[in-house]
């Protein structure tokens, strides 16, 4: 009786064993501190682990910017406390690898801190000295370093993939007509440009700068891979186009789409995500602060806003394009979510001038919060814009394949 007892405790005592030896095995990472140094020449940043990683390193590619990965299958962040913003510590972001966690630490524009990591005396926490210098040292010393772009690492191989979808099936009766019925002409407005920068973001950079690399990009993916789509340009340098003509420009060129790029902006630069918009009136007070933000310009040429008559009018007239307009806008804000793993603000209407003057489908897009120093990074990055730029394409490329499956099948369906 006693052996059969023993028989059938020892599987359970085993399984506690084992799982008492894996929760060992895994650390809670759970808060990172800051605290002022005792000698006051710096700071001192502590990683509050429950037991020891496999180990650590920390590189600082910028004088703003320490990176560190932690080298550990088993990190547990659940609950993890960051610190509070300061003037010196802007910002700590994580991002989780398949060896452990990448770190990001922003410092404060005039924080100028050289940066190094240890253990603390029980082996288990990790320190990093932030250490007053000069700002001319620091460029020196950060030179040295490569700044790591985790989004290469996290992110799905299948988010720069542009390759083409299946080819459909026509009929012979569509073959007849596709010329008429086909999505061939696409025009890309890079927002902004020459005297009008857009907004100003992290460390003084243009949002003009930016919606023209993408663009340009976006252009490139197009002409590759969709040959027979004709991409025009409203600026293909940094000139400026006042937003009256840009309408006027898309629909003297009898395009089947417009796409108007923009990157956003906000006071808080812990606010971050992509969104995209379609005509419509303001359903939100976030969004009525980005149409007032885009919309200033116009204003101040034509000093006119648009009135909610206006809308009625536009709506009534052009019902169909708003409908494939906010088709179009949730397409291209499900590869911002899911392919490029993009922080998605989803889609939302708003009464864009621009948008108003172009008779055809409209969407218009911000890619991310340029005031953001995480967002800023990453959409000044050629990766990033990479990313952003291949995500619009994918949407894009979809459409067309659905609007002319669309086409053959009505064609077919009325022979």
């Amino acid at each position: 009786m006693r052996t059969l007892l023993l028989n059938r405790a020892l599987p359970l005592l085993f399984f506690a064993l084992f799982t008492f030896a894996d929760s060992l095995a895994q650390t809670h990472l759970q808060r990172i501190s800051n605290t002022a140094r005792s000698d006051g020449m710096g700071y001192v940043v502590r990683y509050h682990f429950t037991a020891p990683v496999d180990s650590f390193e920390i590189i600082q590619p910028a004088p703003d910017l320490i990176q560190m990965v932690l080298y550990s299958q088993d990190i547990d962040t659940t609950g993890l406390m960051l610190p509070e913003q300061s003037e010196k510590l802007k910002e700590v972001r994580l991002y989780e690898l398949e060896y452990g966690y990448g770190v990001d630490i922003y410092l404060g524009e005039d924080a100028y801190y050289r940066s190094n990591a240890y253990l603390d005396q029980n082996r288990q926490d990790i320190l990093v000295g932030l250490t007053e210098t000069s700002q001319e040292e620091l460029q020196r010393y950060s030179q040295q370093f490569l700044a790591r772009n985790w989004y290469e690492e996290i992110m799905d191989e299948d988010a720069l993939n542009v390759s083409s979808p299946d080819p459909i099936s026509i009929n012979n009766l569509y073959n007849n007509v596709r010329d008429k019925l086909k999505f061939d002409k696409i025009v890309i407005d890079p927002g902004h440009g020459g005297w009008d920068p857009g907004s100003i973001g992290y460390k003084g950079v243009k949002e003009k700068e930016i919606t023209l690399d993408v663009a340009k990009k976006l252009g490139a993916y197009i002409e590759e891979h969709l040959p027979d789509v004709e991409v025009v340009y409203t600026r293909t340098d940094d000139s400026y186009l006042g937003l009256a003509e840009l309408g006027h420009f898309a629909n003297l060129a009898e395009a089947d789409l417009y796409i108007s790029i923009h990157c956003n902006s906000y006071h808080n630069q812990y606010v971050r995500g992509a969104e995209v918009y379609f005509l419509g009136l303001s359903k939100s007070e976030a969004s009525l602060e980005v149409m007032k933000r885009e919309n200033s310009v116009f204003r101040e040429e034509i000093n006119q806003d648009l009135t909610e008559d206006d809308l009625l009018v536009y709506e009534l007239a052009h019902s169909g394009f708003i409908a494939t307009s906010e088709k179009i806008a949730y397409m291209i804000e499900d590869q911002f979510r899911n392919r490029a793993q993009r922080k998605s603000r989803g889609v939302k209407q708003a009464p864009f001038q621009v948008l108003f003057e172009a008779s055809m489908p409209a969407v218009l897009v911000e890619l991310g919060f340029i005031t953001n120093p995480a967002e800023q990074r990453f959409l000044t990055s050629e990766y990033g814009q990479n990313i952003m730029a291949s995500a619009l394409f994918r949407a894009i490329r979809d459409y067309k394949v659905d609007y002319e499956e669309k086409q053959a099948y009505n064609v077919s369906s009325n022979k």
